[in-house]
């Protein structure tokens, strides 16, 4: 590929906003260029190539690329076929004095540190994986605040920033054995509960999955969320069946079926204990 001396300039996408944030379908049309800002790029759809220097790397959707100030760049989509083969990126890009401004913020040293080396261009090119969708909820919620700018549109993008920094501040420790195993490992495992907790799901098969004992795990569920395991799944399943209440008109006893409990009677007596009403009573206060 032919290089291009292109550079972006920060003073032409941060005129009436500190950080800049698009969803864009990659083609061939953009040149190699570099810019005199940061830049966060998540791959939202399909896969493809992300020329960087001299060298050229895979994309997939859940990838998360970090681009320094002053490195050329430019994606790919695997081929000029856009309905085969489509590539769509999240950028968030912003200027050093928006670091500033988090680095004053942030409390917490690691991430304090981390925010410092990015301003110091200490840090180079890498990709991350989102192995539980969590940067990529962060994204969404970025751009959908820059695009439709409710009040206090700056700040609460400042604050998603700030957890993308520490999202990617703690698993670039873990992947270099800086962070302690269990804190980092049963946070994921609560994660991995929020996307399967309608699965039928025991502490004896969390467990097994997990390497710990199911002694072990349960203290670790008193001691990270105040709750035993199964009062903690009970919580998830029934705010999972409060927005399936909300959102859609699926019989009561169909939602009890979904969320994990065959067994009506026991859904309508868990719902009611968690949230003061039974779920049609619930429904009717939504719908007011």
């Amino acid at each position: 590929m032919k290089k291009s001396s292109d550079t972006y300039l920060g003073k032409y996408f941060f005129e009436h906003f500190p950080v800049y944030i698009n969803r864009a379908t990659e083609s061939f049309d953009t040149f190699l260029h570099d810019h005199d800002f940061y830049e966060f790029a998540y791959i939202a759809e399909g896969s493809g190539f992300h020329h960087v220097g001299d060298d050229i790397h895979k994309v997939i959707k859940g990838q998360l690329c970090f681009i320094p100030i002053g490195i050329p760049h430019v994606f790919r989509p695997q081929s000029t076929n856009a309905a085969k083969h489509r590539l769509i990126v999240y950028n968030c890009v912003f200027p050093a004095r928006v670091l500033a401004k988090l680095a004053e913020f942030v409390t917490d040293e690691a991430c304090r540190s981390f925010i410092v080396a990015l301003m110091n261009d200490a840090v180079d090119y890498f990709v991350l994986p989102d192995e539980e969708d969590t940067i990529e909820k962060l994204f969404l919620a970025m751009h959908r605040e820059y695009t439709l700018i409710h009040a206090g549109a700056i700040d609460y993008i400042h604050t998603l920033l700030v957890q993308l920094l520490l999202t990617v501040q703690r698993r670039r420790s873990v992947e270099g054995g800086a962070a302690s195993k269990t804190p980092v490992s049963f946070h994921r495992l609560l994660q991995y509960l929020d996307r399967h907790c309608t699965e039928p799901l025991t502490l004896a098969s969390l467990a097994e999955a997990s390497g710990w004992s199911a002694r072990h795990l349960q203290r670790l569920f008193l001691r990270h969320t105040e709750q035993p395991f199964l009062r903690y799944l009970q919580h998830l399943r029934i705010q999972r069946s409060c927005q399936l209440l909300r959102d859609t008109p699926e019989k009561v006893s169909a939602i009890a079926e979904s969320v994990g409990y065959k067994d009506i009677g026991t859904f309508l007596a868990l719902f009611k204990r968690s949230v003061g009403m039974t779920p049609t009573q619930y429904r009717n206060s939504k719908s007011q």
